[in-house]
């Protein structure tokens, strides 16, 4: 897969968009891409959006640039060349380069030499999204990056290392934007009948799902809250396993393999081999958590299984700030989450790929060993690895909230339309200065 800085179109200069075409495929529920088409529209560029469902229809304001896609899977390829031969397109604008659309999509775009551009959740979110030229994840250009590289392109960059904010910065507007695409697809999708979700459940049980927890959220919180105050009550040391999506494309397609059962067994086994009697295994649920998997009732199986069931709790997501400060260590498959206890200071055992599975900050042992004794992170490494991405990958901002996509697009489009990516830009000193949020009493400003 192609990944440089020779990905980004034919663009001589920042703002230099005139013979710049984008074809935009599926982004992040909401309103995200059809605002940062009309800013890049702004700049003289030309955007088209193909769609493959109703979802990705509702939220492309132009009509006139919008181009359904109704054929079926195994069509898409041909169909791809054809649009980027008729449309002349110069670069695809993309949410995630997993799901199978995406990955087709990429692959002939690599070999036509055409820009790749690729949104991701932040790798250090909240507050940031991730903007990533070639590929994201475990086919992200972070990683081949070692730490002394990036200590050499922050050679000029002066920026104060903000805290990461405790919170996730629009989770409401995020669990109802994916209410509303999967309630377009579910009873407005006839006019696509190639269409295939690239999830393993159907459109109306994810419409459900987003649902169920959008409505249940009050006593959802509920039960946060009486998880966190057992942990805090007991009075004990605890492990914090960082959990995923099941159906995360991370997970799937960078986690070496493993399963969500598989994961949960082996830091089951190897917590009961080698942590300390005294201790507890906190499983912290994603926030995101719909109950598509069951979670809690595995969990309570396989701790019993082991003879550690009153040693094993389980937390339905909720803040990571309030279990990460008193927390010994943090286990996961590759949850961005884990930059979060890495930040302070704690040790980490990633089981997958990752951008920050770098040997001077993740533990290589065993899980056993690993809760009976962990190896502490550099933390000097893992400070100037974080203040790469704020400088480089990382942009301040979100998908969902008016105020995050308005913060984002402010620096995004001319990172797009900039003749080099952002890490070969920062490193060639051509990288503008970025704006950070500071955060005051828990919130950005």
């Amino acid at each position: 897969m192609t990944a440089g800085g020779d990905t980004g179109g034919g663009a001589g200069r920042i703002g230099d968009a005139v013979e710049r075409r984008f074809l935009f495929l599926q982004g992040p529920h909401g309103p995200f891409f059809g605002a940062l088409a009309r800013m890049l529209t702004a700049a003289g560029a030309e955007c088209w959006r193909v769609g493959f469902n109703a979802g990705d229809r509702a939220f492309w304001p132009d009509r006139a640039r919008y181009i359904p896609y109704r054929g079926p899977a195994e069509d898409w390829t041909a169909a791809f060349d054809a649009l980027v031969a008729g449309k002349a397109i110069t670069d695809i604008v993309l949410y995630g380069d997993t799901r199978p659309v995406h990955a087709a999509a990429v692959a002939r775009a690599a070999a036509l030499g055409i820009g790749i551009h690729v949104f991701e959740e932040g790798y250090l979110r909240p507050y940031w999204i991730t903007y990533e030229r070639g590929g994201s994840n475990g086919h992200s250009r972070l990683m081949d990056l070692g730490i002394a590289e990036m200590r050499a392109a922050l050679a000029r960059a002066e920026t104060d290392q903000p805290e990461a904010p405790a919170r996730w910065g629009d989770m409401r507007q995020h669990v109802f934007y994916g209410a509303l695409y999967h309630f377009f697809v579910m009873v407005l999708n006839r006019g696509y009948p190639g269409f295939r979700t690239h999830r393993e459940i159907g459109v109306a049980r994810e419409f459900a799902l987003h649902l169920r927890r959008f409505l249940g959220s009050p006593l959802l919180m509920a039960d946060r809250a009486i998880g966190t105050a057992r942990v805090a009550w007991s009075g004990r040391p605890y492990h914090l396993v960082l959990l995923q999506l099941a159906h995360d494309a991370s997970l799937l397609r960078h986690g070496g393999g493993l399963g969500m059962e598989e994961f949960l067994s082996r830091v089951i086994a190897g917590f009961a081999e080698g942590a300390p009697r005294h201790h507890l295994l906190v499983f912290k649920a994603h926030p995101l958590e719909d109950g598509r998997a069951p979670l809690r009732s595995t969990i309570a199986r396989l701790a019993r299984a082991h003879g550690i069931a009153d040693r094993v709790r389980y937390v339905p997501g909720g803040k990571l700030a309030q279990l990460l400060g008193e927390a010994r260590t943090a286990v996961t498959v590759n949850s961005t989450a884990a930059q979060q206890a890495l930040w302070r200071g704690l040790p980490v055992k990633c089981l997958g790929r990752a951008v920050y599975a770098k040997p001077e900050f993740v533990s290589a042992q065993p899980l056993a060993e690993f809760f009976a004794a962990p190896d502490r992170p550099d933390s000097r490494a893992y400070r100037d690895y974080r203040r790469f991405l704020l400088e480089t990958s990382q942009v301040p901002g979100g998908f969902y909230s008016l105020r995050g996509r308005r913060a984002a697009l402010r620096q995004v489009v001319d990172m797009m339309l900039a003749p080099e990516d952002p890490y070969d830009a920062l490193r060639s000193g051509k990288a503008a200065p970025r704006q950070q949020f500071r955060v005051v009493a828990g919130r950005r400003v």
